[in-house]
Formats: C-alpha cells, sequence, structure tokens
C-alpha cells in the first residue's frame, strides 16, 4: 500500500480557487494511479469520484460536475499529485480524500475499488 498525505484545504467563498495536495510515499508509490474523491459531511453519501491521472501516459478522467473547473496534475519525481480547483461553488463543500490503485482500469472508480485512501482534507465553499 501507498501512505498518502492531503493538504492545502480550507474555507473560501463561491467562485474563488484552491489547489490541493497529496503526498505520496511507500514502495513503487510514483507507479500508483492517482485520483480524488470527495464526501460530502453529514450526508452519509459514498465518497464520490473527482478525478483521476494515470502514473505514466497522465491520462485524466473527471467527473462530470467539475469537467472544466478542476484539473489534476501530478509530479512522479515529488510524488505528489495536485487538484486546482477553479469556480468553485457552494455544492464542492466536503471532504476531499486522496486515492491510489496500482490498475487503472477505466480511470472512472467506484470508492470500493481504491488501493489506499489519504486522510482528507476539508473544502468548505461559502455563498
Amino acid at each position: 500500500q501507498v501512505q498518502l498525505v492531503e493538504s492545502g484545504g480550507g474555507l473560501v467563498q463561491a467562485g474563488d480557487s484552491l489547489r490541493l495536495s497529496c503526498a505520496a510515499s511507500g514502495q513503487a508509490s510514483s507507479r500508483y494511479h492517482m485520483g480524488w474523491f470527495r464526501q460530502t459531511p453529514g450526508t452519509g453519501k459514498e465518497r464520490e469520484f473527482v478525478a483521476s491521472i494515470a502514473w505514466r501516459e497522465h491520462i485524466t478522467k473527471y467527473a462530470d460536475s467539475v469537467k472544466g473547473r478542476f484539473t489534476i496534475s501530478r509530479d512522479n519525481a515529488e510524488n505528489t499529485v495536485f487538484l486546482q480547483m477553479n469556480t468553485l461553488k457552494a455544492e464542492d463543500t466536503a471532504v476531499y480524500y486522496c486515492a491510489a490503485r496500482p490498475t487503472w482500469a477505466t480511470g472512472y472508480w467506484a470508492a470500493r475499488t481504491v488501493d489506499s485512501w489519504g486522510k482528507g482534507t476539508l473544502v468548505t465553499v461559502s455563498l
């Protein structure tokens, strides 16, 4: 497994931007496919797929709800993945989790298929 630590969450206003980071460590961590999920606190809903990026080709996939506003990227030399979030909306408020998988599949992942998780970072978007 890979150890993941997120950072960069916080309180912003609607329309603002925020960049999340996730530092990965562990054996072969740079060869894991990485992604971001989110979960709205207090709703009991399953973690929702946000975006993913392949480890070598840097192929990316996005949920329709964030396409055109969020950008996922990675720096394999630093074993870090980023999520640039622009034009934030109140409905983007959630705990954002970094995720890692050794296999890519379609790139659109279900939470139950994720191999490693970070502890999450809270993003709150106020109106």
